[in-house]
């Protein structure tokens, strides 16, 4: 199935996310101080519970031991769970930095590859790019407020985020639509005319 039949015959549950994503982003731009908080103790809670989820599984083995790599990094993600969860303002700073390399990240792959599937997704290539971009401005907004920003900055670039993301995945899905109408107006029968 290529990128065009996938877009199409899924359209819907895409709309779904965008949709989701835009509210939740508004949602965190309205109170960004309290999303700082809700996005470092989402944080804590992964790494903690990955940490003893890995830790479980590690002990479950037969030689413990033969996995010394495991056991570190998942007492190591116990530790930083609960330092997160723990102290979640103290952590905020730690993780703002993360998340911020997160969006750079994050920013130079939208952009990229809105260009690079621009033939696949039609007009909505643009959206893309543009969340890309925006992602790529607020990395250098966080940054070159530092570390003033830390009360406000998980917030807002989760927010932002979270609705250019949630704006260029609804528009990748109105092109989806647009692709299953003209895929389903050809096999649509002529009307016979009225004599």
């Amino acid at each position: 199935m290529t990128t065009r039949d996938s877009l199409a015959a899924h359209w819907r549950l895409i709309m779904a996310q965008g949709v989701i994503m835009v509210i939740l982003g508004v949602l965190a731009l309205a109170a960004p101080v309290f999303a700082t908080i809700a996005v470092d103790i989402y944080v804590g809670w992964l790494f903690l519970f990955s940490g003893v989820l890995g830790l479980i599984a590690i002990f479950s083995a037969r030689h413990p031991t033969r996995f010394r790599w495991g056991m570190v990094t998942a007492g190591l993600s116990l530790v930083l769970g609960v330092m997160l969860v723990w102290k979640p303002v103290e952590g905020a700073l730690s993780l703002t930095m993360l998340l911020t390399a997160f969006f750079i990240a994050e920013g130079l792959f939208q952009a990229t590859t809105s260009v690079a599937y621009r033939g696949s997704i039609g007009s909505t290539w643009g959206w893309m790019l543009a969340s890309g971009i925006a992602d790529l401005a607020l990395a250098a907004i966080i940054l070159s407020t530092w570390p003033t920003s830390v009360g406000w900055a998980l917030g807002i670039i989760a927010g932002v985020n979270l609705i250019t993301s949630g704006w260029a995945i609804a528009m990748a899905a109105l092109a989806g639509h647009e692709i299953a109408n003209a895929a389903v107006a050809p096999m649509t029968p002529a009307q016979p005319g009225i004599t």
